[in-house]
């Protein structure tokens, strides 16, 4: 685990940023609205020692600067857990549900590559038919939690007996380096390490109902924004371009990334925004939860899966909005039939949108989404 405070503090201290980029580093850890985040990377938390060091070095406390391919075999080797035990907790969750049972695996990450894949891995660790359809969705960004479950809920309407596993694992934190630059700083402060899954089938499974249903998905490129918010790949990690104008053009955009979401669904359809009870929005930082909630006259209490899900492991990329779902379906029940509008924002800039129904309250243990959820699993990095 990293304690927001210790990092600033570490990368405050490295030789060779500019007063400016002492003050940003200041600035963007203290305004990020974070309290912990996780890691995989074991040299990046306190009690760690390496005979040769190569993020960190806690002798000196400086930040090293490993190449693509170091910073890519550990992603190698620590996703692969982080994927294997997100899908192992959802599969656990759902009682009656064996592995043989998965029809379709679609695995999702941005922040490293390898074959045999995350997919592979999963078949052999879990045991899951060697013919299951599988489908690795890779370097979307933060939104591509929505084109997973889209695309689950596609074979579901497809085929009526699909039972689909997703998996979300993300490594942000492989690519943190220090920094004179207000992106590359800004995703210092805010990225880290989790994974997450879910299980979603429109079978009848009595032993485990369905959590939340999938109603309708949207996609919307906003006309502006295209280099605000973008994912390289460079000699040292992958560099993330954040622009500090993402949160205004979200404000300008967001009512219209939502109308053809809203206009799928009658019951919605001329309410309020506050008057549709959750929102599961992506916490891509402070500066946009403040702006989506100014923009849609939301609740702070409708704000609070997001702002907690931020404050207490960051921004996950693809997995976090799955913590977020997790966070609505896990409270208590008020009604039947509870309707959650969520969003998830990522390069180009893309909005992608989901309207659902919470069926039943979660158990505790980590959730599954006609086609609809299951059981499924969030999880931050063991580290």
């Amino acid at each position: 685990m990293l304690v927001q405070s210790e990092a600033r503090d570490v990368f405050a201290a490295q030789p060779g940023l500019t007063r400016l980029g002492s003050r940003l580093v200041s600035t963007c850890f203290d305004s990020a609205a974070i309290d912990t985040r996780y890691t995989a990377v074991e040299e990046m938390t306190r009690d760690f020692r390496a005979d040769d060091p190569q993020f960190f070095d806690p002798e000196t406390s400086l930040l090293l600067n490993p190449s693509t391919k170091v910073r890519n075999e550990i992603f190698g080797r620590e996703a692969t857990k982080l994927f294997i035990e997100a899908a192992q907790a959802a599969l656990g969750a759902c009682p009656g549900l064996e592995a043989q049972d998965i029809t379709h695996l679609i695995t999702v990450s941005c922040t490293g590559f390898y074959n045999p894949g995350p997919d592979y891995k999963i078949v052999r660790a879990l045991g899951l038919d060697p013919a299951v359809q599988r489908y690795h969705l890779g370097f979307m960004g933060c939104y591509a939690a929505f084109p997973a479950l889209r695309a689950a809920k596609s074979f579901c309407e497809a085929d009526p007996g699909a039972m689909v596993l997703v998996v979300c694992a993300e490594l942000c934190s492989l690519h943190v380096r220090t920094s004179n630059d207000p992106d590359t700083i800004m995703g210092s402060a805010l990225f880290a390490d989790g994974a997450a899954a879910a299980v979603v089938t429109a079978r009848e499974v009595p032993e485990a109902p369905a959590l939340m249903q999938l109603d309708h998905f949207e996609t919307v490129l906003t006309p502006v924004g295209e280099e605000s918010m973008a994912w390289n790949i460079g000699d040292h990690g992958f560099e993330m371009i954040l622009g500090n104008y993402v949160p205004h053009i979200i404000d300008d955009h967001i009512i219209g990334a939502l109308e053809p979401l809203l206009a799928r669904d009658t019951s919605v359809q001329g309410l309020p925004y506050r008057g549709i009870q959750h929102w599961g929005i992506h916490p891509g930082g402070r500066s946009i939860l403040d702006k989506v909630q100014s923009r849609l006259d939301l609740t702070d209490e409708q704000l609070r899966p997001a702002r907690e899900t931020l404050r207490n492991y960051g921004n996950m990329s693809s997995a976090t909005v799955l913590f977020v779902l997790k966070h609505i379906l896990d409270q208590p029940l008020e009604g039947g039939g509870e309707r959650i509008c969520s969003m998830a924002f990522g390069p180009g800039l893309t909005v992608e949108t989901g309207l659902f129904t919470k069926l039943r309250q979660g158990t505790g243990r980590i959730p599954s989404p006609a086609p609809a959820v299951r059981e499924a699993a969030a999880q931050p990095s063991p580290a």
